[in-house]
């Protein structure tokens, strides 16, 4: 993170700083359902707090499209927020004008405000200069901690930082450190676990990574298609047999760089996809017309966790099978405890990251173990295709 800075490079002393978060979390009848987005900031919130800032917190919520939708208040996750910080939190009920200018006039050092959704204006998802100017006349100094937005060039995640003197929050400069460990700077080897259901979703990503690791593991519905590529029968498994040409071309490249492509060599099927359907264990010429393979059988385990052993740095996106279903989780959770005993042994670094990665992971009971897990989605993506991420960027120096 050297090349940013951080709250440790400001003065922030009685000044008003905005920090962009992340607070676009679950919720149901009024109330938020989980918190973890809003425990991952208040580190960056309670620290500017203790050093006597006046901190102003501004994120979006939901899909307003530019209009005030009674829904998407923030106002509920301003209560959520007060709970974690242990602190007061005062909401304004609008992002700009008199309101949010009144409530942010009100503020003694150490304050903590929550504006209202920025996205009820439309001028923050297009980055509307006006509107970016009149957002930093509310405060003195920005502060990002939103990894998770920051695929995004809008007024709070990029355009501030061009008015106002900028920093990376807490939860910024980890997220931003432990991926550049992962893969800007890692030590090899590197392996990365690329699942999922399509693998049309994630070409840029295998395009990329087939480039930058030595070994590139292939799961979940994603891996059938390579199969279909490589001339296997997969019965009534999902498959994108379209994309089987572009799984070839990623094959291809990923031999002429030297990266070892590790696809599953044997299956777990069944007719049905539903809890508890009977199941059996195929080798991958066996797999039935009528049945779909729906998770990798014991010898891809095995397989996969030798290449493991022999790795130091691991990037992990996707399940390796219908985990959400037993007994189709047993693959994914194998390899996830795999990677885990691995991390707590000091030989593997481990990054992971994705919604339903986040799931798979806290499933196999390995959330803690890991070295680090990222919440972003897009971001974490985009980040893995090797895109240069408009609201990291704006940070550097």
């Amino acid at each position: 993170m050297s090349q940013f800075k951080t709250i440790d490079d400001l003065d922030v002393a009685g000044k008003r700083v905005l920090v962009r978060a992340d607070l676009n979390v679950p919720m149901q009848d009024g109330r938020v359902t989980d918190t973890t987005r809003i425990d991952r900031t208040v580190p960056t919130i309670n620290e500017l707090s203790n050093k006597g800032a006046k901190v102003i917190v501004i994120s979006h919520f939901g899909r307003p499209k530019g209009e005030v939708v009674p829904e998407l208040s923030l106002a509920p996750v301003a209560k959520a927020l007060s709970l974690s910080c242990g602190l007061p939190v005062a909401f304004a009920t609008d992002t700009i004008g008199p309101r949010a200018e009144m409530a942010i006039a009100e503020m003694h050092e150490g304050d903590i405000v929550m504006l209202e959704n920025l996205r009820f204006h439309a001028e923050e998802e297009a980055n509307d200069r006006a509107f970016t100017v009149t957002l930093s006349n509310l405060g003195d100094i920005y502060v990002s901690d939103a990894f998770s937005c920051s695929h995004r060039a809008h007024a709070s995640t990029e355009g501030l930082a061009h008015l106002l003197p900028s920093a990376a929050g807490r939860l910024m400069q980890v997220e931003v450190e432990s991926l550049a460990k992962a893969l800007e700077n890692p030590q090899s080897p590197v392996a990365a676990v690329v699942g999922g259901a399509k693998v049309s979703t994630k070409m840029e990503v295998l395009g990329n990574l087939s480039q930058k690791v030595d070994v590139l593991i292939i799961g979940g519905g994603m891996a059938n298609t390579f199969l279909f590529a490589k001339g296997i029968d997969v019965g009534n498994s999902l498959c994108e047999k379209d994309m089987a040409g572009a799984a070839q071309d990623i094959l291809v490249a990923a031999k002429e760089a030297g990266c070892d492509i590790v696809l599953p060599v044997d299956a777990v099927v069944a007719r049905e996809f539903k809890e508890g359907a009977a199941s059996e264990i195929v080798a991958l010429d066996a797999i039935p017309a009528d049945a779909m393979m729906l998770d990798v059988g014991p010898a891809s385990v095995a397989a996969v966790t030798a290449k493991l052993e022999q790795c130091k740095t691991l990037v992990w996106n996707g399940p390796f099978g219908a985990f959400e279903i037993p007994p189709f989780d047993a693959g994914t959770n194998a390899i996830a405890q795999a990677a885990a005993r691995l991390t707590r042994a000091g030989t593997l670094i481990s990054v992971a990251g994705g919604g339903d990665t986040v799931a798979a992971l806290a499933h196999a009971g390995v959330s803690k173990d890991f070295s680090y897990i990222s919440t972003a989605g897009g971001a974490f993506l985009e980040w893995m295709e090797g895109k240069k991420l408009p609201g990291v960027e704006v940070l550097r120096k």
